[in-house]
């Protein structure tokens, strides 16, 4: 029997939606409204005291009363320049779990009806908090092709986020990188929808799990972001806009979200951007008509921090603003006014109540299913750091995408005596991070890896050279002394994401000024790809001694580098320990296993330089080449792979894959597609299918490769061609397979 003294919502055995029900029809509209609301930065929530412990602020105590309670609370954990948290005033992992308790505690008692708030918090590549274990950023999570390593590192980066006492992870993992130039770049895991939406897919099953019977304590609710379309930007200018067709936008920008909302996906942000004159966080068509009718998505939207403000714009004021993003179907703001309002928008007959009771359903539902009402702490372990260190490791290991070898540089024989080690990436770990990173405690160098790993005796030499940014060539001549006197040059260049207190933010975080040595992050687009002079002048220096040189590139986006080196290999942004990695494939004591997740430009002129553009008969321009330097899925070894001719068994891809060479290697698999008979003008190739192989030397292995038609849709006949990357595929023998008469 029914204990109906306890009202039904607080009944842990009653179905979900049932106790939703009961919970909204107690609700006041004021109460509704609260619950559609995030305004608050979480750390201006809390102070540290004297004695080290944590009080809340009179701004917690003002937002919760503004709506008797909290519906979300941004960024409670959040550490960085933006933030001002550091190690000195923040939470570590240690008292992360009681500042949360002390929060949840006093939102809950601030709710007539006891209604726990959601704590989202970002977590680019990893929990952006202070301990937290740093991944590598998207676009070297991309470089892997490795869906089932990356879906073992989000699980650990749930398992982090829940034991703190936080919800609701932020994720990128929708931007296709199309131009280099966006400062953002760093954020995608490539420029190919099929790669994006595979690896979207294992983000969203590591970090959610089986949530048929709601969320279990260490895993943790995705919010995909942007929807839609936002690395399309013009010029790759943030936030500029997007001059996308339907036909683009479904082709390229959206496969990785359909391919998170059919893993389950909890939620997903709305873009910046616009899509046909309309911001997403106003467009019913893509957020109500596209996202849930036509695919069905249950789950909440979020916007982008300020976003519904941005639509005063075009109704005039923030109510008007707000009423729009929740009509168009939007559930929950990120700092906004407009949300505030909402009940105002009622009023004055510009929303119905009925729209604000869909997008609180939605999110109490997500709170239910959670289990904040029965367990609003946290109970959880911490999953042990060796084990997130290990899984960061390997995913920077599996990055390293060696592009060219010519001079036989690599791997560096034990043989080797004296190792020049030169460049501004060379001796710091600051600069692996990416873009979104709590400050950090400790990290490897490549200096430090090659040290630790170089065999005794070996003589490892350091001179940086220059700085990242600027003209300053001081040191240039000691480093030439370095190369000239070793045996082998490696020499470490990039870019960097990394924020100091003296960078410049607009009001949603975004770096309004490039300072320091900061060249790529948000907000820091760049109009050219050029290293710049002082790095370029150091290779030009070191390579012109002779001595065989290897460059390394740590980048959050691909740069221009002429070829003078005997060897080149991107790392792009591996994150703390990363420097081991690269160490370990430098060595030969581990494999170059990486693959391009982006065209390589020659020059900026060449832009875009993506694989997939429509089979148009390009000649390429008069004075230069038109192709790639390198090609999307491009990546060589340290030994060598022959493919046979691809077969088709039913809906398999077969082909016989050999090592050739003397060395254990993984080989890439790729399936390519290119359309022969279509409606539509197809495009020159479509990634269909990927999948690694691990050989030994000698070995043959036949790879069975399953081949779907759903995204063949239409086309009469394909040419189905299996190779080692895209440039490579336009060469290989194609399998001609008619889908239709």
């Amino acid at each position: 029997m029914t204990d109906t003294t306890i009202p039904l919502y607080r009944d842990p055995t009653a179905p979900v939606d049932t106790r939703v029900r009961d919970l909204l029809a107690r609700m006041t509209l004021r109460e509704k409204v609260g619950q559609l609301n995030q305004r608050m930065y979480g750390w201006d929530a809390y102070r540290r005291t004297p004695s080290g412990s944590f009080e809340l602020t009179e701004a917690l105590y003002a937002e919760t009363a503004r709506f008797a309670g909290l519906g979300a609370l941004y960024g409670l954990f959040r550490a960085d320049a933006w933030s001002g948290v550091d190690h000195s005033n923040g939470p570590g992992a240690q008292d992360s779990p009681a500042l949360a308790e002390l929060v949840q505690r006093h939102v809950i008692d601030s709710s007539r009806l006891g209604i726990p708030a959601l704590f989202v918090e970002e977590v680019p590549h990893g929990h952006m908090a202070l301990d937290g274990t740093v991944l590598p950023v998207n676009l070297a999570v991309g470089a892997t092709w490795d869906p089932d390593l990356y879906e073992r590192a989000a699980a650990h980066a749930a398992g982090e986020l829940r034991a703190r006492g936080a919800h609701l992870a932020l994720v990128s993992a929708l931007d296709i990188a199309r131009d280099p130039r966006w400062g953002r770049t760093e954020e995608c895991f490539g420029e190919d929808p099929h790669l994006a939406a595979r690896l979207t897919e294992a983000l969203v099953n590591g970090m959610q799990g089986d949530t048929s019977a709601g969320f279990a304590p260490d895993k943790a609710p995705v919010v995909l972001k942007h929807f839609a379309g936002q690395g399309a930007t013009v010029g790759g200018r943030n936030s500029a806009e997007s001059e996308l067709g339907l036909r683009e936008l479904h082709d390229i920008h959206l496969p990785a979200a359909r391919a998170g909302v059919r893993a389950g996906a909890a939620a997903v942000m709305s873009a910046y951007n616009e899509v046909d004159g309309l911001p997403c966080s106003g467009n019913r068509a893509l957020l109500h008509q596209l996202l849930r009718e036509d695919w069905g998505f249950e789950g909440l939207v979020m916007a982008d921090g300020l976003a519904v403000d941005r639509l005063a714009r075009i109704t005039g004021d923030t109510v008007s603003a707000g009423a729009l993003a929740l009509d168009a179907g939007v559930d929950l703001s990120l700092w906004d006014e407009g949300f505030t309002h909402l009940e105002e928008a009622v009023e004055r007959g510009l929303l119905n109540e009925a729209t604000v009771d869909a997008a609180v359903t939605r999110v109490l539902r997500l709170k239910f299913r959670l289990g904040l009402f029965e367990r609003p702490y946290s109970t959880g372990e911490l999953p042990p750091v060796a084990q997130g260190r290990e899984l960061s490791t390997a995913l920077a290991r599996g990055a390293v995408t060696l592009l060219h070898n010519n001079g036989g540089v690599l791997p560096i024989p034990p043989i080797v005596s004296r190792i020049a080690v030169m460049g501004p990436q060379s001796a710091t770990y600051a600069h692996q991070l990416g873009d979104y990173t709590a400050p950090q405690r400790s990290g490897v160098s490549v200096l430090d890896g090659l040290r630790r790993l170089a065999p005794p005796g070996t003589d490892i030499r350091h001179a940086p050279g220059c700085a990242l940014t600027g003209d300053d060539l001081s040191g240039v001549p000691e480093a030439v002394t370095a190369a000239a006197a070793s045996d082998v040059a490696v020499l470490v260049l990039g870019g960097s994401s990394a924020r100091s207190p003296d960078t410049e933010f607009d009001a949603n975080g975004a770096a309004r000024n490039a300072v320091s040595e900061m060249t790529c992050g948000e907000g820091v687009d760049l109009a050219g790809l050029s290293l710049g002079r002082a790095q370029h002048a150091l290779l030009d220096a070191v390579t012109a001694t002779g001595t065989p040189t290897a460059v390394v590139l740590i980048q959050g986006r691909p740069h221009v580098v002429p070829e003078r080196a005997g060897a080149l290999l991107t790392a792009w942004y591996p994150g703390p320990w990363g420097g081991e990695a690269i160490a370990g494939v430098l060595l030969g004591r581990a494999e170059p296993t990486g693959r391009l997740p982006v065209s390589v430009p020659r020059s900026v002129a060449q832009l875009p330089v993506y694989y997939n553009h429509k089979d148009i008969e390009y000649d390429g321009y008069v004075d230069a080449d038109a192709e790639p330097l390198y090609s999307f899925g491009h990546g060589l070894s340290y030994t060598s792979f022959e493919y046979g001719p691809p077969r088709r068994a039913g809906n398999v891809i077969e082909v016989d894959v050999t090592n050739t060479g003397k060395r254990q290697g993984r080989s890439v698999v790729q399936v390519y597609v290119r359309r022969l008979l279509t409606p539509v003008w197809p495009r020159t190739l479509e990634l269909h299918a990927f999948q690694g192989v691990e050989l030994a030397p000698g070995e043959r292995r036949r790879v069975e490769i399953p081949f779907g038609t759903d995204q063949l849709e239409q086309a009469g006949a394909v040419e189905i061609r299996v190779a080692r990357s895209a440039r490579d595929a336009l060469a290989a023998e194609p399998l001609v397979v008619r889908l239709r008469a």
